[in-house]
């Protein structure tokens, strides 16, 4: 997925720790998923979140 010059491929993936069991995407805008996307592949993804949430898949792992 291509959108505003951001590339998002499939298997990109980033781990994030949440205080409760809720989805990290949909929480707080993103922040979480927001902040590990550019921390790992340095990537802003503000400016595509509403496409880029809905490709994503959330895993939890106990």
């Amino acid at each position: 997925m291509t959108t505003n010059g951001i590339r998002l491929e499939q298997g990109m993936s980033v781990d994030v720790t949440t205080p409760t069991s809720t989805n990290p995407v949909s929480v707080n805008g993103g922040v979480l998923v927001k902040e590990a996307f550019a921390r790992i592949y340095g990537i802003d993804l503000s400016p595509i979140w509403l496409s880029a949430k809905a490709a994503m898949e959330v895993v939890k792992i106990n």
